[in-house]
């Protein structure tokens, strides 16, 4: 039996660099960093003073009434304003999903972290009967789905996944399994995350994860591959795609801008933090990807790292290319696109392969910027497109996302073509 074709008709996004699809795309294009000192709360007495925060965000002008923010976490807010985008941009609207067999899927790693801060520091600070009655409904993870659904109208399945940093590209690829199954014609899917709390930073810190030395110029600090990088730099924000079976985006006339060829998943079932050194479960996900995309490695022309700037992980993500592609490993074109917006946990992987579409479509690869000193005593002694884009035509590109706990999912996405 042929498999359904899944594409991609609709994208939005809220992010460190731009909070539309084309003004990120823009900024990652040209190499500008999104990441900056904190001003979400103060720093001062933390060993980490930067992160990847959205800029002017102002959620009225995403249609979010202001007698809704009480009860909508930070994440959600970020979820449905790039949900709004990504409707609006397939050609749909509230109305004209109501008729459809419509499903959320989203992945959030965190979820609403600033309301557990917040009832915490009140719970210390005054009382238990100071908490706000709405704490434990807006730290809930699947909050995001939920007010997705709720404000597009849709009662159909409204999943949501928490594979750590991986969330937001197993969400794609679960969606993309529904519609093949005949679950649902559409769903609107992807990531979205608003981690920047002082207490997710000073946990994170805890466990040595995140950049320290580079809190002077910020815009520095995320340097996968590169010698001298020093941890992840923590981020927020939300990417959304909406997905269809091909034949049914077709008889409504949608353009299409990719399609969602293949997809993996995989576990280290090795250690709740630190991936497998050699990269094997990596590989696994990304072996799945490949084979479910029907296609040799080799046809891959571009590849988005997982590439958070941490010694452990950037060194294990490259001998996992080495040991799936092996000599084209030194010749595909990779690239960490976290160099500029930071690590949005459970919402990367879907900015990232927002970012692969947006490559295939116009025939330009983003650089890995900071990318000064390629640390090639630790293995990495790739091509990752350093520190500036090129322009290079491709069919496929695969981008994968590696999370705690030992999850790993890859996506392949394609340059559509009716064929």
């Amino acid at each position: 039996m042929e498999k359904r074709r899944i594409v991609i008709t609709g994208m939005g996004c809220i992010s460190p660099v731009g909070n539309s699809v084309e003004t990120a795309w823009d900024s990652v294009k040209k190499g500008r960093s999104g990441i900056s000192e904190i001003s979400l709360f103060d720093s001062s007495d933390l060993n980490v003073h930067i992160a990847g925060e959205v800029k002017d965000f102002d959620p009225a002008a995403f249609g979010i009434e202001k007698k809704f923010l009480r009860k909508m976490a930070r994440f959600s807010r970020f979820a449905v304003a790039a949900a709004k985008q990504a409707t609006e941009d397939s050609g749909y609207n509230k109305e004209s999903l109501k008729k459809e067999k419509c499903s959320v899927v989203f992945g959030s790693c965190m979820g609403g972290m600033e309301a557990l801060s917040e009832g915490f520091n009140k719970l210390h600070s005054t009382n238990a009967d100071r908490i706000s009655p709405f704490t434990i409904p807006l730290m809930l993870t699947n909050e995001a789905a939920a007010n997705v659904s709720m404000s597009l109208g849709l009662q159909g399945f409204s999943w949501t996944m928490g594979t750590a940093c991986s969330s937001g590209t197993d969400a794609i690829g679960l969606a993309a399994d529904l519609i093949r199954a005949g679950r649902c014609s559409i769903c609107i899917t992807g990531g979205t995350e608003a981690p920047i709390t002082k207490f997710s930073i000073a946990s994170y810190d805890s466990l040595q994860a995140l950049s320290r030395q580079f809190n002077g110029c910020p815009e520095k600090s995320s340097r996968p591959f590169d010698r001298d990088r020093d941890g992840f730099v923590m981020a927020e924000g939300s990417a959304v795609f909406v997905l269809e079976e091909l034949e049914h985006a077709k008889e409504r006339g949608a353009k299409i801008y990719a399609e969602v060829a293949g997809f993996g998943s995989s576990c280290d079932a090795y250690h709740i933090t630190a991936p497998l050194k050699d990269g094997s479960g990596a590989a696994i996900a990304l072996k799945d990807a490949i084979a479910d995309a029907g296609i040799t490695p080799e046809e891959i022309g571009y590849y988005n790292a997982h590439g958070t700037s941490t010694f452990i992980n950037d060194m294990a993500e490259t001998q996992m290319l080495k040991s799936v592609f092996g000599e084209y490993a030194y010749r595909i074109n990779i690239s960490s696109t976290k160099s500029m917006t930071g690590h949005l946990l459970g919402a990367a992987g879907a900015l990232e392969a927002l970012f692969c579409v947006k490559a295939l479509n116009e025939g330009f690869l983003p650089p890995t910027i900071n990318l000064d000193n390629q640390d090639i005593d630790a293995g990495c002694d790739l091509n990752y497109t350093a520190n500036k884009g090129i322009e290079k035509d491709i069919e496929y590109a695969a981008s994968a996302s590696l999370g705690f706990g030992g999850h790993n999912s890859c996506l392949i996405l394609r340059k559509y073509t009716d064929l």
